[in-house]
C-alpha cells in the first residue's frame, strides 16, 4: 500500500488495515497504474513461497503459467484502455511447483481528475471447480459418444418438453439439424395421421410426469415413413422434480410388417380352419352317429334335451357302441362348445398317477415332479371332461372326484390351496355300476352324482336296421381315402353283415369295412366272411352279459380261460382282449380289479 497517497492516515491505522488484508482467505494484491506490483498480502506470499521483496522485484508474472500469461496480459491491456474491471482465469504456481487455477479479478482506482493511479485485485482459487467442470465436460462428451453409438434415435428434452439434444442417428434419419427437429410439432417429421396422437401423448407425459410409450410413423430424409416405438422416460432429482426427459425412438418397421403378414396368415388360417371344421363335422367320428333306428333316435333325443344344460351325464353301453361320440355330441351342442373337450380313459391310467393326471401336482410333490403340472380338470376349465370307464377308478380317486362334483374345487397333489374349476362332467362305463356298488367297488354317493341324466346306448345287434346305413357310409369314406370307387355292395356280404351279432358293435363294423376296402378289387365291395368269427361272437355273447351282471366268479373264470389260451398275453392279435372282444385297457382294468395274476398263465 502506498502510504503517501493517504497522508491523513496514521501509521497504526495503516498497520491495522494490513493485518486485516493479510487475514482475508484469498490472494489480495495492489499494483500501480502500469501493473507493477506494489502490495501482496500474506496469503499471496505463503501460497507462492516468495518473499515480499522477491515478489515486488520480479513481479507477479514469474508465478503465472506460461500458457496463461498472454491471455492475462491481453485482458489487463484492454482493462487499462477502458478503465474497466477485468476478470480472467489463470494458473498460478504454488510454492511446491504445482499450478492451480485462480480467478484473477482487478479493479482500477482513479483520482478526481479521472487519472488511473492504482489497481486493486484478488485471486480466488477455483481449481476444484475447474476440475469438476473438466470431469463434467468429459462425462458429457462420453455421454454424447454413447448416445451417438446407440442403434436408435435418441434425444433429450427439458423439463417442459423442449428438445435440447439429438444424436447423430436422428439427424441422419431426418436429414435435419437440431433446430429443425426441435420444431417437430409444426413440421412434417410425423405422419399426418399420427401427429395429433403424438402431441396428445407428449402433452400428457409432460403434464403428469408419467413415462409414455407409443408407436408412430416418422418421415425419413428421403420422404419414406417408417414405424417407430417412441418412449419418453423422465429423469428426476432427489426431490422428485423432473430435470429432463430421455427419449428413445426404435425402428419397428420390420416388426410391424411381420405382424401384418402374421395377421393375414391368421385370417387365412381362420378361414381354412372354418372350412376344416366343416369338413371335420362331415367326416369326423361325430358324424358316425348315424342311423334311423328307433333305438338310436331315442338316444339322440335325450342328447338334444340334456346338451344345453350343465347336468352331469352317465353314458352306459357296451364297448364300441360310441360312448365318446355321444359325449362329444353333448359338448358340441352345449354352451361350452367353444371351450375344451378333454377325454380321459380312466382304466388306462396307472393307479399311482391317476390323482396327478386328473388334478395335477405341485413341484416336488413326489419323485420326478420337477415342475408344476396342470391336471385334466384344469385343462378342461370352462369346458367338458369325459371320464371313460369311470367304474375303474380306485376308491381314493372316487372321493376326490366326488368333491369336484359337490364343491367345484380340486386340489393338486402336494398342494394346499383349493382351486375352483368350472367343468361339466360326462362319464361312461360298460360295467353295471349298481352291482359295483353292491360289491363295494363303486361309491354310491359318486354314482348318484354322476347318474343325474343317464343315457343307455343300444348295441348294434339291437339296431340292425342301421347296419346298411353305416355300411354305406364307411364304404364311401374309406374308399375315398383309398382312391377306390365301388358301384355296389355284394348281396352275400350284406346278408352276412346283417346276420352277424357284432360283439364289437359299430367299432368292429368300421374296422371290418376299412380292412375290406384295402383288400377289395373290382367295383363291387365284398367282405371275407371268415373275418366274422363265430367263436368271437359266441364269446362276446357269453362274456358281455356276465360282465354286465357283475358276477365276479364268472368274470374271473372267463378271463382266466382267455389268459390261459393266450399264455398270459392281454393285447396283440393273439391276446386275451381279442378273444373276449374287449379293449386291452378295459381287460387290464378287470384283471386289476379281480386281482388276477396274469403272469401265472405264461407257463401253463
Amino acid at each position: 500500500m502506498q502510504t503517501q497517497r493517504h497522508a491523513s492516515w496514521q501509521p497504526e491505522e495503516i498497520e491495522c488495515i494490513r493485518r486485516v488484508v493479510d487475514t482475508i482467505p484469498g490472494l489480495v494484491w495492489s499494483a500501480g497504474a502500469d501493473g507493477s506490483a506494489e502490495f501482496l498480502n500474506r496469503r499471496w506470499l505463503d501460497y507462492t513461497g516468495l518473499a515480499r521483496e522477491q515478489a515486488l522485484e520480479f513481479g507477479w508474472k514469474t508465478v503465472m503459467h506460461p500458457d496463461d500469461l498472454p491471455i492475462l496480459i491481453d485482458a489487463f491491456a484492454k482493462a487499462y484502455e477502458s478503465r474497466q474491471p477485468f476478470a480472467v482465469e489463470s494458473r498460478i504456481r504454488r510454492f511446491d511447483g504445482v499450478f492451480r487455477w485462480f480467478l484473477m479479478q482487478g479493479s482500477p482506482l482513479c483520482d478526481s481528475s479521472g487519472t488511473l493511479v492504482q489497481w486493486y485485485g484478488t485471486n480466488t482459487d477455483i481449481d476444484d471447480r475447474k476440475r469438476a467442470e473438466q470431469v463434467l465436460r468429459t462425462s458429457e462428451e462420453n455421454l454424447r459418444q454413447t448416445l451417438n453409438s446407440i442403434p436408435g434415435l435418441v434425444c433429450t428434452m427439458g423439463s417442459t418438453g423442449e428438445i435440447e439434444f439429438v444424436n447423430e442417428q436422428m439427424t441422419e434419419y431426418f436429414g435435419r439439424d437440431l433446430q429443425s427437429v426441435s420444431e417437430w410439432t409444426t413440421n412434417d417429421l410425423f405422419h399426418p395421421d399420427d401427429l395429433s396422437r403424438a402431441l396428445e401423448v407428449w402433452s400428457h407425459a409432460v403434464q403428469t410426469g408419467q413415462p409414455s410409450d407409443v408407436e408412430q410413423r416418422l418421415r425419413r430424409a428421403d420422404g419414406v415413413y417408417r414405424w417407430f416405438q417412441v418412449r419418453m422416460l423422465p429423469l428426476k432429482d432427489a426431490s422428485g422434480q423432473i430435470m429432463r426427459w430421455n427419449c428413445l425412438l426404435t425402428d419397428i418397421e420390420e416388426r410391424k410388417q411381420a405382424f401384418a403378414e402374421i395377421k393375414l396368415l391368421k385370417d387365412q388360417l381362420l378361414r381354412e380352419n372354418v372350412a376344416l371344421r366343416e369338413e371335420v363335422d362331415r367326416t369326423s367320428m361325430f358324424e358316425e352317429i348315424i342311423g334311423n333306428s328307433r333305438a338310436l333316435g331315442s338316444v339322440l333325443s335325450r342328447v338334444k334335451k340334456v346338451a344345453p344344460t350343465d347336468s352331469s351325464v352317465l353314458i352306459i353301453g357296451e364297448t364300441g357302441t360310441g360312448k365318446e361320440l355321444i359325449a362329444r355330441a353333448i359338448h358340441k351342442k352345449s354352451q361350452r362348445s367353444q371351450r375344451a373337450f378333454i377325454s380321459v380313459n380312466c382304466s388306462a391310467l396307472a393307479p399311482s398317477l391317476i390323482l396327478s393326471e386328473l388334478f395335477g401336482h405341485e413341484k416336488g410333490a413326489f419323485t420326478g415332479a420337477v415342475q408344476r403340472r396342470l391336471g385334466r380338470f384344469e385343462l378342461a376349465n370352462g369346458g367338458t371332461i369325459f371320464l371313460d370307464e369311470v367304474g375303474e377308478l380306485p376308491s381314493d380317486t372316487q372321493a376326490a372326484l366326488l368333491r369336484v362334483l359337490q364343491e367345484r374345487e380340486i386340489e393338486r397333489v402336494g398342494g394346499k390351496q383349493p382351486i375352483h374349476v368350472d367343468v361339466r362332467v360326462i362319464a361312461a362305463t360298460n360295467r353295471n355300476l349298481v352291482t359295483a356298488m353292491a360289491n363295494g367297488t363303486m361309491r354310491p354317493d359318486l354314482f348318484y352324482r354322476l347318474n343325474v341324466f343317464p343315457i343307455e346306448l343300444p348295441p348294434l345287434r339291437e339296431r340292425k336296421e342301421d347296419i346298411l346305413v353305416l355300411l354305406e357310409y364307411f364304404v364311401e369314406r374309406f374308399a375315398q381315402k383309398a382312391g377306390k370307387n365301388f358301384k355296389g355292395i355284394d348281396q352275400r356280404t350284406l346278408n352276412a353283415l346283417q346276420s352277424y351279432n357284432w360283439p364289437g358293435n359299430v367299432r368292429e363294423l368300421q374296422n371290418v369295412v376299412e380292412r375290406s376296402v384295402i383288400v377289395s378289387s373290382g367295383d363291387v365291395f365284398r367282405v371275407d366272411e371268415s373275418w366274422l368269427s363265430s367263436d368271437a361272437s359266441r364269446s362276446s355273447a357269453v362274456v358281455s352279459p356276465a360282465f354286465a351282471e357283475g358276477d365276479s366268479n364268472f368274470e374271473r373264470n372267463i378271463i382266466e380261460n382267455a389268459l390261459r389260451a393266450s399264455r398270459g398275453r392281454v393285447s396283440g392279435p393273439k391276446g386275451a382282449a381279442v378273444r373276449l372282444n374287449v379293449p386291452p385297457s378295459t381287460l387290464d382294468g378287470m384283471i386289476r380289479r379281480l386281482k388276477i395274476q396274469k403272469e401265472h398263465f405264461k407257463l401253463t
